[in-house]
């Protein structure tokens, strides 16, 4: 499974931004199997999990801090996982990766396979 991830920018808080992340490498059948989910990772700090979605039913999971302002959502078509990010503050500056798993889990170990992350910036 290979995942692409895009999307940031620098935009100041209060704005919004969708990343994307698209994936290749599997069937369909199999995608249908898998969890993606956006993690992020500030400077000096560890990776922490942002959100997740699974593949075949669309059961949604959020960390606290971005519930009500992150929606996860997937294009079957476009094999491809949407983290829109409204009402972005500094806080949320971060390199955010996409990643892929079997099981779910709010731990970077869940995932085996990840993305390249992608820049987000946000200036107060």
């Amino acid at each position: 499974v290979q995942l692409q991830a895009s999307g940031g920018g620098l935009v100041q808080a209060g704005s919004s931004l969708r990343l994307s992340c698209v994936a290749s490498g599997a069937t369909g059948r199999i995608f249908s199997s898998y969890i993606i989910g956006w993690f992020r990772q500030a400077p000096g700090k560890e990776r922490e999990f942002v959100a997740a979605i699974r593949w075949g039913s669309g059961i949604r999971y959020y960390e606290d801090s971005v519930r009500g302002r992150f929606t996860i959502s997937r294009d079957s078509a476009e094999n491809t996982v949407y983290l829109q990010m409204n009402s972005l503050q500094p806080d949320d500056t971060a390199v955010y990766y996409c990643a892929a798993g079997t099981k779910y889990g709010t731990t970077h170990k869940a995932y085996p396979y990840w993305g390249q992350g992608t820049q987000v910036t946000v200036s107060s």
